[in-house]
């Protein structure tokens, strides 16, 4: 478990910086075409948005699973341990009921924009709403490995790549 662990989050972290290399790439040299030229390319921007979509989903899970986004934990904090993982069991559970709505909805919305194609790129809506679809399963894949340490001790993973507390202090 601990091999597809690291090997699952390696892909993921991969997927996220090829992407935010490529949207680099893209947007810096429209700026230079754009200001020495006075030409740009005219599908950057789409792109890029497209890119940042894809991202800020992909991206989503990693920052679950290190317990980087905002939470509210005074109540938490303010129960006996009993009470305060039976709130996490709960907010763990409602977690999880939001993941599969993003997926249910995703989906949804794939087979709904199948046929409208993009501005300018001219590809279907459904591959790019279908990051919402594949970043709501990733975010359920990523839950499921540190759910038991948050729901018993309020835990996250841990490691030399991200600290969520020196983030949320801001």
């Amino acid at each position: 478990m601990q091999a597809f662990e690291r090997y699952f989050l390696a892909a993921n972290r991969w997927a996220l910086i090829l992407l935010l290399a490529a949207m680099s790439v893209i947007i810096f040299t429209n700026v230079v075409l754009r200001y020495t030229t006075n030409q740009s390319i005219e599908w950057a921007e789409e792109v890029s948005r497209h890119m940042m979509i894809w991202l800020t989903f992909l991206g989503a899970g990693p920052v679950l699973r290190y317990g980087g986004h905002i939470a509210v934990e005074n109540l938490q904090d303010a129960l006996p341990r009993p009470a305060a993982v039976a709130v996490r069991i709960v907010v763990a559970g409602l977690l999880f009921a939001f993941f599969g709505f993003m997926v249910w909805y995703g989906w949804l919305y794939m087979e709904r924009t199948m046929f409208q194609l993009t501005a300018v790129t001219q590809i279907p809506f459904a591959y790019i709403y279908s990051a919402m679809l594949i970043g709501g399963v990733l975010l359920i894949v990523h839950w499921l490995l540190v759910v038991r340490g948050y729901v018993l001790n309020r835990e996250f993973a841990s490691d030399a790549h991200f600290d969520a507390n020196a983030s949320a202090s801001l």
